[in-house]
Formats: C-alpha cells, structure tokens, sequence
C-alpha cells in the first residue's frame, strides 16, 4: 500500500467494493457497489477529470496559464477545479439552481469562477442543460481557454478503465451484470469494456430517469436525480454497448437512497440510490448464482439539503 502521495491526484481511483446485505431481497443475487464517494471530491466523477486534463497536456490543447472551461450539474465541475488547483490552472464552470446547493458550493471552494443559469423551478431539464452548454461554449471563444466538454468528449471513457479494472479484481472476476445511470454514458462504457475483455458474456445494463427516458424512446422530462437524465441522447451514447435500458423513477431512486444509508450505512445520492433499485431490480431475475455490479457514483454529503427535506417528518425539535 502506498503511504504517500506526492498530491492529492495520487488518491483518485482504488475505492472499496462493498457486497449489500440488508436491501436485497431474498432469492436475488449478490449486489455489489463500489464506493466512489472515497474519492477526493466524494465522486466518481474525479477519474474522468484527471483522464481528460492529462490528455489534452499531452497534446498541447491545454498549456500553461490555459483557463478551463465547462459546463456541470457540480460533480464534473468540482472534480475538474479540484485537478485544475493541483495542476495550477483557473476554471470557470457554468452550472444551474436545478442542482444542490452543496455541489454549487464546492466548485467554488476548489477555486473554481461559478456561473448559475437559473431553472425557474428547481427542476433539471433539457432547456437548463442546453443553457449551461451554450454559456460554456460563448466562454470557451475566449483566447487561452480549454473546454473539456464532457459530453462530446472521448477522453473521458479510458478515464474509467481503471474503475472497470478494479471491480473485476476487487471482485475476484466474478461478475455477471454491470447496471451504471447515463449521463454523458463514458463511465458505462469505460467500464464495460473492461468488463467484457475479461468476460464477453456479462450483462450491461443501463438505467435513465422515468421521467425522462429518452433512451427507452420517450419524451424528455423533467427529474431530481442529479447527473444524468439530460433529456436528449448524450452524443457518446452507444447503445451496442448495453443489453438492456431500465428506467427508474425520482422516488424510487429517493426511497433507495434513504435505506441504503438507514439498513447498509452508505450515504449515497439520489442517482446511486437508482443504481441499487435497477440493480436489485435485474439481481432477482438472474438469481442467486448471479452478481451484479454497480456504483454507489457519489456521497450523500453533497445532498443534505436534500435529505433533509426527505427527513424533515422524522425530526422532532423542541420549541419549549
């Protein structure tokens, strides 16, 4: 094990894989999920923003002195500014109301310049997406700007080999289905891929909001379950990549979220809660000889406000 690291890059990657024990119902298989919330900024999202900053510095679309650009729900933006500040380089990011307060808040502690675009209601939706993406392409004109450009950027998927190659290791190479959300889809696919070089036969499956699956071939909508769900095919989306599409629904996705942290002690977000339900949902059609992977994708630290309106009728406070 290494002891020291010569920055907190060095920390990014190698999170535990915990088997579920008390959500999982009887005659399922075993549910696996990978912790990604031990990452620095407590997301998954980490791998992909050391992957494409260290790309683009090898091929000189990033130099020194460069300013970053993107556009980000948060999880992307934080972990971007937290590379960008260990490397040295500014980073503007354009983001929205529609997303928690905590992640809005992080960005900005790692140094990143926040600009909000304004949803109206709070909710996330194609038109807020397109705004983001619009505010960062007009910033990304300026001279001595990088814009990593997430969805449209193919630097991203090898930035999750590594996560694929440590749930086969981590779990001994016995895996039979791999269920992850789509939001830009890299990280399904750089893990898949892993996946099937070492077994060709595993199950992929994706899982996208009910409210908007527009992946299963409906219409666009608007959700609460952060990151993914943008409301449109994400332009690296390869559906030869996945065996089957699973939409889960807000309040699913909510309820699992709750009990994972109440029955299992992981504290997760919305998204991941929604990986465990289609999960499990796929574990009791294969049985209990199967396993089953996913990603617990971030922490429930960056959704308090969150859970604390999903918590408010529990908690009593004395006015006396």
């Amino acid at each position: 094990m290494r002891l020291l690291h010569p920055s907190v890059l060095g920390t990014i990657g190698n999170t535990p894989l915990v088997e579920l024990r008390r959500v999982v119902p009887g005659g399922c298989a075993r549910i696996l999920v990978k912790i990604e919330g031990s990452n620095p900024t407590g997301s998954m999202k980490d791998r992909m923003a050391i992957a494409v900053i260290e790309a683009a510095e090898r091929d000189g679309r990033l130099k020194p002195g460069n300013t970053v650009v993107e556009y980000s729900g948060g999880s992307t933006g934080a972990s971007l500014a937290l590379v960008c500040s260990a490397k040295g380089y500014p980073v503007r990011i354009f983001s929205s109301d529609a997303f928690s307060e905590e992640k809005l808040v992080q960005m900005a502690a790692f140094g990143a310049e926040l600009t909000i675009t304004p949803s109206g209601d709070g909710l996330i939706t194609k038109q807020v997406i397109l705004a983001m993406i619009a505010a960062a392409r007009e910033a990304s004109r300026a001279p001595g700007t990088y814009w990593t450009d997430q969805l449209n950027n193919r630097d991203t998927i090898p930035g999750y080999y590594p996560l694929g190659e440590e749930i086969w290791h981590q779990a001994e190479g016995n895996v039979d289905a791999f269920v992850h959300s789509i939001g830009t889809s890299a990280s399904l696919q750089g893990v898949a891929m892993v996946l099937r070089r070492s077994k060709p036969g595993v199950r992929i499956v994706a899982v996208e909001p009910t409210e908007s699956a527009v992946l299963s071939g409906g219409p666009p909508g608007a959700h609460k379950m952060e990151g993914i769900g943008i409301g449109y095919i994400p332009p690296l989306w390869n559906p030869e990549m996945v065996d089957e599409i699973v939409p889960i629904s807000t309040a699913e996705s909510e309820a699992m979220a709750l009990r994972l942290s109440e029955e299992e002690g992981l504290f997760a977000g919305t998204t991941s809660g929604g990986n465990v339900a289609a999960a499990i949902r796929l574990g009791q059609q294969l049985g209990p000889n199967a396993t089953v992977a996913t990603l617990l994708v971030d922490s429930g630290l960056r959704y308090l406000a969150t859970y604390g309106k999903m918590l408010a009728p529990r908690i009593s406070r004395n006015t006396a």
